[in-house]
């Protein structure tokens, strides 16, 4: 269906993409992985068209699609063939509510009212947003964004979908949900779909294929369990495996649960904690936009010298509760950082208070080099680079943070706040993009600066970097705080967000590193 013939990708004096052949049959999901900024998101855009249209560089080989050179077709004139969501879907978005942009693309391509009006009931149906229907874009929460997105290529009803981290901004549950959907679409109607994923204990269960771009501009393409045996990068799950000496090497939990019985091991022990004075006091917090209450009567502590997970569907109110932090909300109740009221702060007192790192990374990147963002960052010290290189190593000085990959320009983001970070540190999704080993750097990173008396307060959907970072979890629900505790607890008490460990050997089993400590 679609064929890639000795493609090769160069932008600047890099190669990306070195002489690569791939097949995507009809009916087939392939997921690409690897590390950051390896080139997922160029051999996606590829197939799309977006490169080099829209990155430069030089591009030679030859795409095809049923036997047809779709090499020099622009990306409009493959739109109704070739479907694609980026990682951020609300830069994509054209209308103005979730029902007008899921008829914009069938628009565009002329097809009859009534077609379009049957379309677009059955895709919210399809990805469980019908109560969104009326809603502006501009009030969906990141993940209920991502499902519009999907939701308004999947109306043009493409033969190939394209997707680039589609579950990044997706909590557990909703993840599951639009993956399960996907693969329905593979199933019953023969939907091809190419996946680039960093998260793959979600996605592999749902895999065909897996492509592993290899950093030299090679490609490794197979099952996934023969692609993933010795590659680099790989799920808790297969690591696991691997510690343990399992063959084959699972790639489902329930795999895994078979292979683990008649384990024998004796159960992890934490330190005892090292939390020190209350850097955050609030009580009766609330936070309303418009008629819309997105933080009701929270009550909340953090400590210094501790690491704190902020959990929850989506749409619950995390992101809110972080910028109230911040001072950046008007709430009703009583909060305290270090004593002062940061919603009674200018810029310059709040950023005194608190580091924040926003779900949208470059909009901390305003200047035109990666040597330039750190030497602001850090007054020429150094201090920048060396933790940028310890998140996402081998970025280039010179090249501008545009150019980044979505990993490296967040990776550039926390860098320039952790370096200056004061006694609170609020992170908002900080993994989207990374690869696991960029995960457990941070999650290293943030343990040394809670060492160094940082309170941190993480919100993420990740519970594999929970599971690594965390001390404490806290879960959200309608704007509420519905469960509070140490991580170990939290995560064990519902399985939506127990990490594969957990669920493969059960509580208090977080990690693979309890498991290699254990033995």
């Amino acid at each position: 269906m679609i064929e890639l013939r000795g493609v090769t990708f160069r932008y600047d004096l890099t190669t990306v993409l070195d002489a690569v052949d791939l097949d995507l049959e009809e009916g087939e999901l392939v997921v690409v992985a690897g590390r950051t900024g390896v080139g997922k998101s160029t051999l996606l855009g590829v197939v799309t068209g977006l490169v080099p249209r829209f990155t430069g560089g030089e591009l030679i080989g030859s795409v095809l699609l049923d036997g047809t050179d779709i090499t020099r077709t622009p990306p409009r004139e493959r739109a109704d063939r070739v479907g694609y969501v980026g990682q951020d879907p609300a830069a994509g978005f054209v209308t103005d509510t979730v029902e007008e942009e899921l008829a914009y693309g069938m628009e565009q391509l002329g097809l009859p009212p009534d077609t379009m009006r049957r379309r677009v009931e059955e895709t919210l149906d399809l990805l469980g947003i019908a109560d969104l229907r009326a809603r502006d874009l501009r009030t969906l929460s990141g993940g209920q964004q991502q499902r519009v997105a999907i939701g308004s290529v999947l109306t043009m009803h493409p033969r190939v979908l394209v997707l680039d981290e589609p579950t990044s901004a997706l909590d557990p549950t909703a993840a599951e949900e639009v993956l399960a959907t996907l693969t329905r679409l593979v199933h019953d109607l023969g939907l091809t779909v190419l996946v680039a994923e960093h998260r793959l204990e979600r996605v592999l269960p749902f895999a065909d294929r897996v492509c592993r771009l290899t950093g030299d501009g090679g490609l490794v393409v197979g099952d996934p369990a023969s692609v993933l045996a010795d590659a680099p990068v790989v799920p808790p799950i297969v690591e696991l495996g691997r510690a343990l000496g399992w063959s084959p090497l699972p790639l489902a939990v329930r795999e895994a649960r078979r292979a683990a019985r008649g384990l024998d091991l004796a159960p992890p022990t934490d330190a005892a904690s090292a939390a020190g004075d209350e850097r955050v006091v609030a009580s009766g917090l609330t936070v309303r936009h418009g008629t819309t209450v997105a933080v009701r009567e929270v009550d909340l502590r953090l400590r210094a010298g501790t690491v704190t997970a902020l959990m929850g569907r989506n749409g619950c109110g995390k992101s809110s509760l972080l910028w109230t932090l911040h001072g950046r909300e008007r709430y009703a109740g009583r909060l305290a950082v270090d004593g002062s009221d940061p919603a009674t702060l200018d810029a310059t007192g709040r950023r005194g208070l608190a580091g924040l790192v926003p779900q949208v990374p470059s909009d901390l990147l305003y200047l035109e080099t990666v040597a330039e963002e750190c030497a602001a960052g850090d007054g020429g010290d150094g201090r920048c680079r060396a933790l940028l290189d310890r998140l996402a190593p081998g970025i280039p000085d010179d090249v501008h943070p545009r150019d980044l990959s979505e990993g490296q320009r967040l990776s550039l983001a926390l860098a320039l706040v952790l370096v200056g970070a004061p006694g609170l540190l609020l992170l908002d999704e900080p993994t989207r993009g990374l690869d696991y080993p960029g995960k457990a750097a941070l999650a290293a990173v943030l343990r040394e600066l809670a060492d160094d008396g940082l309170a941190v307060l993480v919100a993420t959907h990740d519970v594999e970097f929970v599971a690594q970072a965390a001390d404490r979890a806290l879960v959200m629900a309608e704007g509420e705080l519905v469960s509070s505790g140490p991580v170990r607890e939290v995560l064990a008490q519902s399985p939506a967000f127990a990490p594969q460990v957990t669920k493969v050997l059960g509580p208090p089993w977080l990690t693979v590193d309890d498991v290699v400590g254990a033995r």
